[in-house]
């Protein structure tokens, strides 16, 4: 493979939280015993893997429905009446 390769570079990243979210933060640093910069790099990373999550279920819902493979509306109405009347 040819071209150039660009390398990711590491950059500082500044997040702007409202003072009630600096609180929570601290706070919930403070109960738990960690830094609270690292307690927010925790939580962005289990957003970031959840959001890729979902967006890997909406491809694969979206090739089933390429398939043809789908419910209609009246077929969800009908298993949703047998889960809950059984």
């Amino acid at each position: 493979m040819t071209g150039s390769f660009l390398a990711p570079r590491l950059s500082i990243m500044e997040v702007h939280l409202t003072p009630e979210q600096q609180h929570q933060l601290a706070e919930l640093a403070a109960q738990r015993g960690r830094d609270a910069g690292a307690l927010a790099q925790e939580a962005i990373s289990r957003y970031l893997a959840q959001e890729a999550r979902f967006v890997e279920a909406v491809k694969l819902g979206e090739a089933a429905l390429d398939r043809g493979e789908y419910l209609t509306h009246e077929q969800v109405g009908k298993r949703l009446d047998r889960l809950f009347h059984s």
